[in-house]
């Protein structure tokens, strides 16, 4: 239903704030359970039909407000590569909160009903068990460790499809959805007792400027508004004394190689996560959101933040696999807010390129020079984003995640040769906003009463599988 004709409610059972897969998947349950309650769901983009980037007809980035990759119905990911991650090992830490045999349970709960609205029935990564055993040795030789996680592939064009036809199952069981609005605030209230309850949340038209802002009384809230927001949510849980604290940090690249290097692992795997802890800071470095045959993008955050990903589609191929490299870093007191300094390194990036993603050969970054378009031109690789600014990225990443990523990718060289080659390609930045971890207990309740967090912007979940699981069980322990 447009936003035009919606009108704002004065109340309902459940508010759920952002439409990622977390909060598709707590209302898909809450229908489930079959007993009327009323729910309405607040999203700052656009309805899935409406969702499309105009990079791909005119070329380049426009910088929509909001973004039209990262924000609207499905959230992020199903328009980065719609990869669903099939084992409990894979996606975050949500199985320290609530046990690895309900997350593996629930993981399967999940996947049936992505396959009830059109995924597709294959599942990557299960055929060549001796093929699989030789890669996982050449991890071990060079001190690496192979996950290989089942992946089901929907593909980022037929991920809409799935998720379009969600959104259809929503609106006609009569789930309120507020496309274009924005939550600008909690409504927490104290009681004489001392306690913190969330009583609904504040709302506005996020069309233009200006909007009323209108109170919406909830019997339970749920925030599950992704990486997206997961700075937003930091902010409310300071200003609300919300319970949280700093998560690890990812930050890093988007390596981009010819499919010839990769052609062994994607037809063996399809995605491979190596993981290893490389000399001297020996923090946790891994692979993430492989893209056999995919495409390079860009995401744009608030002000105006650059943040480079991949898609991978069903029936659109290029020549090149990417994938991102990562490195997870802790840190501690007195330093609390690691989002905040993942964007002010993404802003230097950005600043170095114009406002644009940064790439460099890997061989330019052994010699330490910068990398210049006609460089780009005489190699093999070309990149699939084009307007990416030739550069050099390691003028503004810190020393310590270059050198985490620069000894990471020899290592892999070792398990996929020609991976650490002259001509490989490196994105920057990549960042994953999910720092900030909300304390919660095993049924995702916060210290605040009736609040609950969900999703990549909780600090629990990485991705659309964990993200939907999480979503699933909130959606089944919610007290109405």
């Amino acid at each position: 239903m447009p936003s035009s004709e919606v009108t704002i409610p004065s109340s309902t059972d459940v508010l759920i704030i952002g439409a990622g897969p977390a909060g598709i998947f707590c209302a898909l349950e809450l229908l489930q359970r079959g007993e009327g309650h009323s729910i309405t769901m607040v999203e700052k983009g656009l309805p899935i039909e409406r969702r499309s980037c105009p990079k791909e007809k005119i070329g380049h980035c426009v910088n929509c407000q909001p973004c039209r990759i990262t924000t609207g119905f499905s959230g992020a990911g199903a328009f980065s590569d719609g990869k669903l991650s099939l084992s409990y090992e894979v996606g975050g830490d949500l199985p320290e909160l609530i046990g690895a045999d309900l997350a593996q349970r629930t993981i399967e709960r999940a996947d049936n009903i992505y396959l009830q609205f059109g995924a597709d029935s294959h599942v990557e990564g299960l055929e060549h068990p001796e093929k699989v055993a030789e890669i996982r040795r050449r991890a071990i030789r060079a001190g690496l460790k192979l996950v290989d996680c089942p992946i089901r592939h929907l593909g980022t064009e037929r991920a809409q499809q799935i998720y379009g036809r969600i959104q259809q199952h929503l609106e006609h069981e009569g789930v309120r959805l507020l496309f274009e609005h924005e939550c600008i605030d909690l409504i927490v209230e104290e009681q004489s007792d001392g306690k913190k309850v969330c009583a609904g949340a504040y709302v506005r038209d996020a069309r233009g400027k200006g909007g009323v802002v209108q109170a919406v009384h909830a019997r339970q809230v749920v925030v599950a508004t992704g990486r997206r927001g997961a700075s937003w949510l930091a902010d409310v849980c300071e200003d609300h004394g919300i319970s949280h604290e700093p998560g690890p940090m990812d930050m890093g690249v988007r390596v981009e190689v010819c499919n010839e290097v990769m052609e062994d692992v994607n037809n063996v795997l399809y995605e491979s996560k190596l993981v290893g802890y490389p000399n001297p800071f020996r923090d946790k470095v891994r692979t993430f959101c492989q893209n056999p045959g995919g495409f390079v993008s860009q995401e744009n955050y608030d002000e105006g933040l650059a943040v480079v990903n991949g898609h991978s589609y069903k029936d659109r191929k290029s020549p090149n696999t990417n994938l991102a490299v990562l490195c997870t870093q802790h840190f501690r007191e007195p330093f609390d807010k690691p989002i905040a300094y993942a964007q002010r390194v993404g802003s230097l990036v950005n600043m170095l390129g114009s406002g644009r993603i940064l790439v460099q050969r890997f061989g330019d970054i052994l010699d330490g020079k910068r990398t210049w378009p006609k460089e780009l031109l005489r190699s093999n690789v070309r990149p699939t984003l084009p307007d990416a600014e030739p550069g050099d990225i390691s003028s503004a990443l810190p020393y310590r995640a270059m050198t985490d990523i620069v000894e990471f990718i020899k290592a892999v060289d070792e398990v996929v040769p020609g991976f650490a080659a002259e001509e490989t390609l490196l994105y920057a930045p990549e960042l994953k906003f999910y720092s900030n971890r909300v304390r919660m207990d095993e049924h995702f309740e916060t210290s605040v009463a009736h609040l609950h967090c969900l999703g990549d912007s909780s600090g629990w979940t990485r991705g659309l599988m964990m993200a939907s699981v999480m979503g699933l069980l909130m959606g089944e322990w919610l007290e109405l």
